[in-house]
């Protein structure tokens, strides 16, 4: 049982640091002032299944980063700019990474234990494709001195796969 809970936490610890990642990441490149909602008449039903079916729906060929039991993340590059698609093994799961993921800023759309992070932009054209609803996390970027070293970062080289 010890062994358990100590790898749980380690997974828990590792999929934190990942949430930390990506959102830092999609803050830092969103530039966007539109609201990222897209025409709700215009979203195809909630898509649903793996990380790589969702991928293909999405038009992406996923670059896997985390390949995890609780978490499953891929980099995607298509013509409407870069993203990553997550997927989660429970609903639970999915609602305490965007409960943590907000907090950092971003755009993210969300559908049943899948989630994808990008710019605005990017995350309503994926919309046209995956359906979903769109969820905007606090806006940081007011925010001057404190500190943050993150400010002002444009995201260079980050995959989000700390910590695997």
């Amino acid at each position: 049982m010890r062994t358990s809970t100590n790898k749980g936490a380690r997974r828990t610890a590792r999929a934190a640091l990942t949430v930390l990642a990506l959102t830092l990441a999609a803050a830092c490149g969103a530039s966007d002032d539109g609201d990222g909602r897209g025409g709700d008449d215009k979203a195809p039903k909630t898509a649903t299944g793996t990380l790589e079916q969702l991928a293909e729906k999405a038009e992406c060929k996923p670059n896997i980063q985390t390949d995890a039991d609780e978490l499953r993340q891929a980099n995607c590059t298509t013509g409407d700019g870069k993203y990553v698609l997550a997927t989660f093994a429970t609903d639970r799961g999915q609602r305490e990474w965007i409960n943590v993921a907000n907090d950092y800023g971003g755009s993210y759309l969300v559908g049943r234990k899948w989630v994808v992070v990008g710019d605005a932009k990017v995350v309503t054209a994926v919309r046209g494709r995956l359906g979903g609803t769109v969820e905007t996390g606090s806006d940081h970027t007011g925010h001057t001195g404190g500190g943050d070293s993150h400010t002002g970062h444009t995201g260079s080289g980050h995959s989000g796969s700390h910590g695997s």
